[in-house]
């Protein structure tokens, strides 16, 4: 990804990039932290990331929600969950998306997340997941860490036609609401939600933004498929702990009861390892994605998650392992 970031700032607004990049890690990622320490003398003459994680995948490396693409590109979320489909990569759709959610059931044949704010509206909340799932929805990414928007990060909205913010949500609005604060995160959600939401739609429900073990560990029993280790990008609490060294005591907390998730300056292939590694199930990736999107379009994001999946595939190779399940943490070690 040498360059992307420079070429992507070039294509977009100073406004558009600023709202990008905020809240966004400076100096060394936190996965640089984490060594390796490979096995060696086995037969890596074929490495499988295969996974089925909420559907199908040939990679574990896939797109994290993040809002309102169509800012970076004409096309937007529909161009990024095609490239997504085409690398076999999960693609989790922003509930602040620039595009309808059956344009994205339509644009992708195989298996896609919604992503879910529970809103001040709850009754907008319920049409939108009830959207998704008649859409082709495989599970919903519920964002735990968002009772209201952060000041180390949300604020500050580029220009933005509400036609565009709002595509999905208008027709749900009741006549004569004030339209954003409808749509605002409800700061009352509690972890009996989750259970509410699988129950409305029937589907697997995933808690993002989890960063404490006992927290994982109760969404789990609350009902959660799977936990998301996430810390918004650094949008939301300033100085909360990288999800880097989090995922850990995460990943132990929860066992085999649930999927593990993560995301959180993830840069290359070798940061998606040591997640995996550590005992994430799936890594995901926000700004690079919109990087490779501001670039070149769709096939920029499949630039990124190609580039991506071969660096995995070949740290795995060189790590002496040929398949996910032999990612363990004796792989790892902190500097």
């Amino acid at each position: 990804m040498t360059g992307l970031a420079e070429r992507a700032e070039r294509e977009l607004t100073p406004e558009v990039w600023a709202y990008l990049m905020r809240g966004a890690t400076v100096g060394e990622s936190p996965w640089e932290r984490w060594r390796f320490a490979p096995r060696v003398l086995r037969d890596v003459r074929s490495v499988d990331t295969t996974t089925s994680l909420f559907g199908a995948w040939r990679s574990p490396i896939g797109v994290a929600p993040t809002a309102f693409h169509r800012l970076i590109h004409p096309e937007g979320e529909a161009a990024v969950a095609r490239a997504a489909a085409d690398c076999g990569a999960p693609f989790v759709l922003s509930m602040r998306a620039t595009t309808l959610i059956e344009d994205i059931g339509a644009a992708v044949a195989g298996p896609w997340w919604q992503q879910v704010y529970l809103m001040r509206d709850r009754c907008i909340t319920e049409a939108l997941v009830q959207r998704a799932a008649a859409a082709g929805a495989t599970a919903l990414v519920l964002t735990g860490d968002t009772p209201y928007v952060g000041r180390s990060g949300g604020r500050g909205l580029p220009p933005l036609d509400d036609d565009l913010a709002l595509v999905n949500v208008a027709r749900h609005l009741p006549p004569g609401a004030d339209a954003w604060a409808s749509i605002e995160q409800h700061a009352g959600a509690v972890v009996d939600d989750i259970a509410r939401l699988s129950a409305l739609t029937g589907l697997p429900v995933i808690v993002k933004g989890v960063l404490r073990a006992d927290e994982a560990r109760r969404c789990v029993d609350a009902g959660a498929a799977g936990v998301w280790v996430s810390d918004h990008g650094g949008r939301q609490l300033g100085r909360a702990v990288a999800p880097a060294r989090a995922l850990p005591e995460v990943a132990t907390a929860v066992g085999a009861d649930a999927a593990v998730l993560v995301d959180g300056d993830v840069r290359d292939g070798l940061d998606a390892l040591a997640a995996l590694a550590l005992g994430a199930d799936a890594v995901f990736v926000g700004r690079p994605v919109l990087w490779g999107l501001a670039d070149a379009g769709a096939d920029g994001v499949g630039s990124v998650l190609a580039g991506l999946h071969d660096e995995l595939r070949h740290g795995m190779g060189l790590a002496g392992a040929t398949r996910l399940g032999e990612l363990s943490p004796d792989l790892v070690v902190a500097r």
